[in-house]
């Protein structure tokens, strides 16, 4: 006959073997901290979605996610950098004005990458006021693209830009909603 407290041992022995045997077991606690994560930000699929494409992301704690998505808006920043940098030089920009918007759109989405640099950095280091602003700063940056463009009120901005523009808002405003729960 097995005695009550002996009973209740075993589910007790069990799980720690389980535990012992399999280390993963532990490992970051909570399998369902993207979802979760992504729950707390305006963006919940594009949030799910890329932090489930990183590979790095079931090993990540929340900051670690955050930096994920703050290294995601930096590849953006840089990506639209560069071709905006590429646009500057097709041959069908010909016109002043837009040569000039592109150049100051080019130079605006350079800022953005090295905020979202300044905001890596941060996060790493546990700043997160700081982190926050410098991703705030980054989706300026963006907008200020523009108002490059409404600056000369006979150049249309191009949806291409505005797409961009867009997006790297949309991964910002991720990235902020992951910090807002570091900081709770």
């Amino acid at each position: 006959m097995v005695s009550s407290s002996s009973s209740s041992f075993l589910p007790f022995l069990i799980l720690t073997i389980s535990c012992t045997l399999n280390p993963s077991f532990f490992a970051n606690g909570d399998t369902n901290l993207i979802q979760k994560t992504c729950k707390t930000t305006k963006f919940y699929d594009l949030c799910l979605s890329s932090l489930q494409s990183d590979s790095t992301s079931p090993e990540a704690d929340t900051k670690g996610l955050a930096i994920i998505m703050a290294k995601l808006a930096m590849a953006n920043a840089t990506g639209t950098n560069s071709f905006l940098s590429s646009t500057l030089l097709a041959k069908n920009t010909n016109a002043a004005l837009t040569k000039n918007a592109l150049k100051q759109c080019a130079d605006k989405y350079s800022a953005a990458g090295t905020a979202l640099r300044g905001s890596v950095q941060d996060l790493t280091s546990e700043l997160y006021d700081y982190a926050y602003m410098h991703v705030m700063a980054a989706a300026d940056y963006a907008n200020a693209c523009r108002n490059a463009f409404k600056r000369y009120p006979k150049l249309v901005y191009p949806p291409e830009i505005a797409a961009r523009e867009e997006g790297l808002k949309r991964i910002c405003d991720v990235v902020m909603g992951i910090i807002d729960g570091l900081v709770i």
